[in-house]
């Protein structure tokens, strides 16, 4: 279900998104998550997410609580490793983080691009939307998935920062 009303399919850096699923856990919290048509939810390369929280809570706020998850990831996990840029009241957090086996070698790499923005939808309903874009590699991948973030690390920072957030309604 499209609780945000978001027209789409979503593109984001050259690649289409539609919208895979959803989710209203809680009274002022929505989630939906798109993925490319040969994507699979439990195994993706390539995700775009769109959540909004209801209420007084400010971009800044989510950023810092996501910043504070974060560094208590990297005391045990020293892949763990992001950047925070600011600009006219939004947030942008770009981040890198792994699951590993027993044995210490890298299962998931995955690097999201978190977008923190106050809105208000066609409704009357504040809140903070956040558009994530999620690029993930598994197992062997991650060396070669590490040399082309080096070299193109701008572009989905660059994709996320410019994306127009769509006008949405939320359904209650």
């Amino acid at each position: 279900m499209d609780y945000l009303n978001v027209p789409g399919p979503i593109v984001l850096n050259k690649n289409t998104y539609n919208l895979t699923w959803s989710s209203h856990p809680s009274a002022n919290y929505y989630k939906q998550e798109y993925l490319g048509a040969k994507e699979k939810i439990d195994r993706y390369n390539k995700m775009v997410m769109m959540e909004v929280l209801i209420g007084d809570a400010k971009p800044l706020d989510l950023a810092t609580a996501k910043i504070n998850e974060l560094k208590q990831m990297k005391q045990t996990n020293p892949i763990v490793n992001y950047d925070v840029f600011q600009k006219n009241g939004e947030i942008l957090l770009d981040f890198l983080l792994s699951e590993n086996t027993a044995d210490g070698k890298i299962s998931i790499l995955e690097r999201n691009v978190y977008r923190y923005k106050a809105f208000t939808d066609k409704n009357g309903n504040k809140g903070v939307i956040l558009l994530a874009a999620s690029e993930r590699s598994y197992g062997s991948e991650a060396d070669s998935f590490l040399v082309n973030l080096k070299k193109n690390k701008s572009a989905l920072m660059n994709a996320v920062g410019a994306f127009t957030i769509p006008e949405m309604s939320i359904k209650k």
